[in-house]
């Protein structure tokens, strides 16, 4: 199993997020674990700025959740997606506009999120979430 630290973030009484950190392209960033979420989904923006080479497919599917159900998406496919010392080659994403949820978050001061970890990666993987202890667990295949 690989056991990755989970940060737990307080919003402001209304609920919380468990915060992973996952590295793409070569940089880390910070996702929201979201158990709700059928499919991992990042930010189209954030993705692009890191790197602008990136080959997104446009979707024909409409994204629900996240207040609507008229979001267009897209995919990308990581050939490199790491969370804790789990390498997870060949993973493909759901890829959003995801920005509203920054401003929310930049509002609260909280960390800019590259999107969500989402049941695709946590069924895969056999996961555990232990609050208790604040880490994540993910079954090696």
């Amino acid at each position: 199993m690989t056991e990755i630290p989970l940060q737990i973030i307080d919003l402001e009484d209304d609920g919380f997020h468990p915060l992973v950190e996952v590295v793409v392209f070569g940089k880390t960033h910070t996702v929201v674990l979201d158990t709700g979420a059928s499919r991992t989904a990042f930010d189209k923006s954030i993705l692009f700025e890191a790197n602008n080479e990136a080959a997104f497919r446009d979707s024909e599917k409409l994204s629900t959740g996240l207040g609507t159900n008229t979001m267009t998406s897209a995919t990308l496919l990581l050939h490199d997606l790491h969370i804790g010392t789990l390498h997870i080659p060949d993973f493909e994403v759901a890829v959003l506009d995801l920005s509203t949820i920054n401003v929310a978050y930049r509002q609260l001061n909280l960390p800019l999120i590259l999107g969500v970890l989402g049941g695709d990666v946590l069924m895969k993987y056999e996961a555990v979430i232990d609050y208790g202890k604040r880490v994540l667990l993910l079954k090696d295949n």
